[in-house]
């Protein structure tokens, strides 16, 4: 499971507009909205490329000025890095090692 949470930012009078249709993405949902026209959402996935993919149709939503991506938690990516590292941790020269 990935979550990454994302910054929307829209003209202050289509934020209803722009917060509900985030809403309607599946594993999107906004969580936070001011008077300037900032919105905090999460987007949910199964990798990091599928929320990728989300993002860019959140950008595309009529009046979003701008969508960034300001965290991601990967915890199947980070199992698998992690697997590597063990697997690769004798090849590194001993010197380096400590």
């Amino acid at each position: 499971m990935n979550v990454s949470s994302i910054i929307v930012k829209t003209l202050p009078v289509h934020m209803d507009d722009v917060a509900a249709k985030i809403n309607s993405v599946e594993g999107c949902e906004v969580h936070f909205s001011d008077e300037t026209g900032r919105l905090v959402a999460t987007i949910e996935g199964k990798t990091i490329g599928e929320e990728m993919n989300t993002l860019k149709s959140i950008q595309n939503i009529p009046h979003v000025l701008c969508a960034s991506l300001m965290y991601s938690y990967s915890e199947d990516e980070l199992t698998d890095v992690m697997e590597h590292i063990r697997e690769v941790k004798d090849a590194v020269p001993d010197p380096l090692k400590s």
